[in-house]
């Protein structure tokens, strides 16, 4: 009985032991093992935001003021790596733990009530951590401790309120914390009115004139308040910030809504190279960069406002061809596909690309939810409009009102804000073909109740809609020879989009037709300041042109702006986004010979590293691997597998024989590092998977403490891969 006892005890303390020092995961817990997991360094141009905190390393402070600075700026991933530093160095560091929980229960989440464990747990756990700790520190920092416990606590129902006041409590206490009001200016926002809320803001930037977060919430807070007060903020953010994309980007928010179009697309194109260049010095793909298919998005649209329809569609075609990935980007719903989706189907209505819309396979419609059929159903209604097909039109117009009952049947509020965009979609549809058919009365009232609607949401970040419904009214106003009708509409979308170069062209055309030259001039004149750099054959510009008004450029706006030229911008770095190169791997195989990428030039690589034969997850996955073969071999894919072993161990191990791929060996843990395939916060090997195209270019990969085994996903990826260009 004894020994049998013994021999469970022995039993447990080795499952103990093993659960405790899983290979690749944080001896640190499962918060740990996400996020970054790699050394920071020292970034230049995040702009200067001081937060003297208590530490036992005083190389802390560095980390702790460039993590800061990120958070100002929402780079939250490149944040929580300084935060985690911090750690390495001081482990007891209360203030490192508590920003990690920034980077987490942030500006965008903190409004509860609950947070649920699979998306909040890690933060949950630093934000304990840090509670843990907080009668350590001083005062100060124990009360920024409490602010987000208490905005977080189980049944919180307005946690930005709770934080503004709490970080109001500390800029009463300390005055002269900068960072408090900062926070605190953000946390706000909303709240009550903003010329109070930029009287806070004001307070920061009396002090520290370029502080990055004092201007970032300055464009927030006029951004759908009054966006021309943000206009100053927009001229400073991107020059306190100019390391970080989304201190370039931001501006674009304020700019494109008060018609400065070519300021806007210098800031968002700006942004993207930025991203871009970061990205690819990183190794870090789309859908692990929250912003860039955000920031390309909007490009996107503005690039549309300056008439460019072929970059913006270039733009949309990339995004889409971007890697997928089963959580960050799956083929459906994915944060990239449907940011790239967006702008496809935005911009082929906008410029009434009519044939391309209704050819198959130009647009990947998402026919497995009813809200992507209901998209499917009202662009190609519109589409078959636009084509005179009036019948078929007809015909789609009935699958469209099919799908909105059914939607409206199963939505929570029937009569809700997503069935009233339904109808007015319906409308929109509706009116238009009623007008091609010459039902005008019918028609007009259909896009009038649209427009109305459509007025109540000017905006967006970017807009959904290709255009204000108003301006489609004036249209048709227009060509039936109404102009005095014709104008007051397009003055009425005027409002609503600022300098918008349809409305500019319906403008111009009206008032010449009206017999009004100079203000048919005065319009052409803005359509050519917008419409510098529009592509060639546009007909609302052609059109105008051949008025022969003689119109010089007049820019409307209220700063005087720069001329948006791309290939200004080409310094920076690319516009769009492209594989790029993997790192060197310089390995050893079995035998102890040399291997490089280059030796596979022309196949498709699977790399993955891996912990040795001691890890059965790693052999899990070499197995399963080797069990999908021939699927690998069939998409022109070698499989190579690093480790730290020797070469003569792989050579050797029994339980690697039985797997035939091709074994390397990384003794030093070079090419992991290389690949970012190590933790350099807890100095362990980290299980990677990474897909290499043909060329040498990473076009995906997946770093943690599990190691990837979704084999259908690598086969379809490479699938795409072969597929593209």
């Amino acid at each position: 009985m004894l020994r049998q006892f013994v021999a469970l005890l022995l039993i447990l303390v080795f499952v103990i032991a093993f659960a405790a020092d899983d290979p690749g995961h944080s001896k640190h817990g499962s918060a740990f093992d996400s996020g970054m997991r790699t050394r920071p360094w020292v970034m230049e141009g995040l702009g200067e935001a001081p937060f003297p905190i208590t530490t036992k390393n005083p190389e802390v402070q560095k980390w702790f003021n460039q993590g800061n600075a990120l958070l100002h700026s929402f780079w939250f991933e490149e944040a929580e790596r300084s935060f985690r530093w911090c750690l390495k160095l001081d482990p007891d560091c209360a203030m490192a733990y508590w920003s990690l929980a920034r980077c987490g229960f942030s500006w965008f989440t903190v409004g509860g009530p609950e947070y649920d464990d699979k998306e909040f747990g890690r933060y949950k756990t630093f934000l304990k951590e840090a509670v843990r700790r907080k009668d350590r520190v001083m005062d100060r920092e124990r009360m920024y401790i409490e602010a987000w416990e208490k905005a977080t606590g189980p049944g919180v129902k307005e946690g930005p309120k709770v934080l503004a006041n709490q970080l109001q409590e500390i800029v009463i206490k300390y005055p002269d914390d900068l960072e408090a009001k900062a926070n605190l200016a953000f946390f706000n926002i909303g709240a009550g009115s903003a010329l109070a809320n930029q009287l806070v803001i004001e307070q920061v930037l009396a002090k520290n004139p370029m502080h990055p977060g004092a201007h970032h919430a300055a464009i927030h807070n006029w951004d759908y308040a009054s966006p021309q007060q943000g206009i100053r903020s927009c001229e400073l953010y991107g020059r306190a910030a100019p390391g970080i994309g989304h201190s370039l980007h931001m501006p674009g928010h304020i700019y494109s809504k008060i018609g400065m179009y070519h300021e806007a697309a210098i800031a968002m194109d700006s942004a993207t190279r930025i991203e871009l260049r970061y990205m690819n010095d990183r190794l870090a793909l789309p859908f692990e960069t929250w912003n860039y298919p955000h920031n390309r998005n909007y490009l996107c649209y503005i690039q549309e406002q300056l008439g460019m329809a072929e970059a913006s569609l270039q733009g949309a075609r990339d995004m889409l061809a971007a890697p997928r990935d089963p959580e960050y980007n799956p083929e459906e719903m994915g944060r990239i596909t449907m940011e790239g989706h967006a702008a496809l189907v935005r911009a082929l209505v906008k410029f009434e690309r009519w044939d391309q819309i209704l050819t198959p396979g130009v647009v990947a419609w998402n026919i497995n939810h009813d809200s992507g059929k209901f998209e499917q159903a009202l662009t190609e209604t519109l589409a078959l409009n636009g084509l005179g097909k009036l019948r078929k039109a007809k015909e789609r117009l009935q699958d469209l009102k099919g799908l909105v009952v059914k939607i409206a049947a199963a939505a929570k509020d029937p009569s809700g804000d997503q069935t009233r965009f339904l109808n007015q979609a319906v409308n929109i549809a509706e009116g238009m073909i009623a007008l091609s058919e010459g039902h005008l009365l019918e028609g007009q009232k259909a896009l009038l109740n649209a427009a109305e609607e459509d007025a109540k949401n000017v905006g967006g970040d970017p807009p959904s809609s290709p255009w204000r419904v108003i301006r489609l009214l004036g249209d048709d106003y227009r060509k039936r020879g109404d102009n005095k009708l014709a104008i007051e509409c397009y003055e009425r979308a005027l409002k609503e989009e600022p300098n918008d170069g349809f409305t500019l062209s319906g403008l111009a055309l009206a008032h010449h037709a009206s017999g009004n030259v100079e203000r048919a001039t005065h319009y052409a004149g803005r359509l050519e300041a917008v419409w510098s750099q529009a592509d060639k054959n546009l007909r609302w510009l052609d059109d105008v042109r051949k008025l022969k008004l003689a119109a010089k450029p007049i820019a409307e706006t209220p700063r005087p702006e720069r001329i948006y030229r791309p290939k200004d911008l080409d310094a920076l770095g690319p516009m769009n986004w492209r594989p790029f190169q993997a790192p060197a791997l310089q390995v050893l195989n079995v035998d102890g010979k040399p291997v490089q990428l280059k030796d596979y030039s022309g196949k498709n690589v699977l790399l993955v590293f891996f912990l040795g034969e001691a890890c059965v997850h790693c052999v899990g996955q070499l197995k399963s691997i080797n069990d999908r073969m021939s699927d690998f071999e069939a998409q022109d894919t070698v499989v190579l597998a690093v480790c730290s072993a020797t070469p003569a161990k792989l050579k050797e191990s029994a339980i690697l024989g039985k797997v035939g791929v091709t074994f390397l060996s990384d003794t030093a843990h070079e090419n992991a590092r290389r690949f970012a395939s190590y933790d350099d916060f807890e100095e362990i090997e980290l299980h990677s998977t990474i897909l290499i195209d043909k060329k040498g270019c990473v076009r995906w990969k997946r770093t943690g403490g599990d190691p990837f085994m979704n084999m259908d996903f690598l086969v379809n990826e490479l699938k795409r891969i072969n597929g593209s260009k």
